[in-house]
């Protein structure tokens, strides 16, 4: 099927061979096989949620994934598998600037992205939820406020179920697709909890979601677009510094259970074992600060009442 399809009908699997075969090699498939797959594009409908993801996957994990996003639409089988993303097509982010359209961002932010399955998929589903949340709130202005838990409900009421996502790959998505925009609010401000805490709670996607965000960059100023990157790039190097920082000094300081039994009037025992590890897990959760003065820990022990949560009653 490289040049036409065969007389007969074809199989409804050889309809997506040629966005495999343009997403690897970049070619363009010829008119009259883009008119001919269009002729039988209700077919796509009928394939299996298995193969439709293992096809797709080929297609966008190429060197090429634009052209087989371009191609899919061109033939008519985008509409019938991802109408969500169709409805991106001419859709503007901001009037009269042509590469603010939602479907030439979407492109350039896959093409842009590592070709990591999970990374492809969430890049090419990112900014469905930016067509129903539209809002013009001035001359030139636009809003997409909640797009990206938009974007999750209608990625679990559309694409996850047309598409036979294996179910750990489905659910990394889902997360890239919530938190996309999350790496973009860093502005170097944040302060070491403030990391560590992104970083906890990313946890597994974290790796996934900063090349996401880099692949998302895709302004045309110059100075904007090299910022953006170096800024993720740093949240990156801090969240590595911490981590190593964190392996090889403890978070709490010397004396900290001393100055719990001082005071608090507590006695030596196994409690005091448990509040100095329900302080660390916290330190690594970024929800308090770490490596600070004992008096610290101490305020931060009653403030939560930790006690009580050990000694009951």
């Amino acid at each position: 099927m490289s040049a036409a399809l065969a007389p007969q009908t074809p199989t409804p699997g050889e309809l997506l061979l040629p966005a495999v075969l343009a997403g690897q090699t970049g070619e363009i498939p010829d008119s009259a096989l883009t008119a001919q797959v269009a002729e039988h594009a209700d077919l796509v409908t009928t394939i299996a949620p298995e193969e439709l993801f293992e096809r797709l996957t080929a297609a966008f994990c190429g060197r090429h994934p634009e052209i087989a996003m371009q191609w899919l639409r061109d033939a008519g089988l985008l509409v019938r598998l991802l109408p969500e993303l169709d409805a991106t097509v001419a859709f503007s982010q901001e009037a009269g600037r042509r590469h603010k359209d939602v479907w030439e961002h979407t492109k350039a932010v896959v093409r842009q992205s590592v070709p990591r399955p999970a990374v492809r998929w969430a890049a090419v589903l990112h900014d469905i939820g930016k067509v129903p949340t539209r809002r013009f709130v001035g001359p030139g202005k636009v809003t997409f406020h909640g797009h990206a838990e938009e974007g999750l409900r209608m990625f679990r009421r559309g694409p996850a179920r047309r598409i036979g996502f294996p179910p750990e790959l489905r659910e990394r998505v889902e997360l890239l697709i919530l938190h996309h925009l999350r790496p973009g609010q860093y502005d170097g401000g944040w302060t070491d909890s403030a990391v560590r805490r992104f970083s906890h709670e990313m946890g597994p996607i974290l790796t996934d979601l900063l090349d996401l965000s880099r692949a998302d960059v895709t302004s045309k100023r110059p100075g904007k677009r090299q910022r953006c990157l170096f800024l993720i790039s740093e949240l990156g190097k801090r969240i590595r510094e911490l981590a190593e920082l964190d392996a090889r000094v403890p978070p709490l300081p010397p004396g900290v259970g001393d100055a719990l039994m001082r005071a608090l009037e507590l006695r030596p025992g196994k409690h005091i074992g448990a509040l100095r590890q329900r302080l660390t897990a916290l330190c690594e959760a970024g929800e308090i600060e770490a490596r600070r003065e004992p008096d610290y820990y101490v305020e931060v022990v009653r403030a939560r009442g930790l006690l009580a949560e050990l000694l009951p009653g």
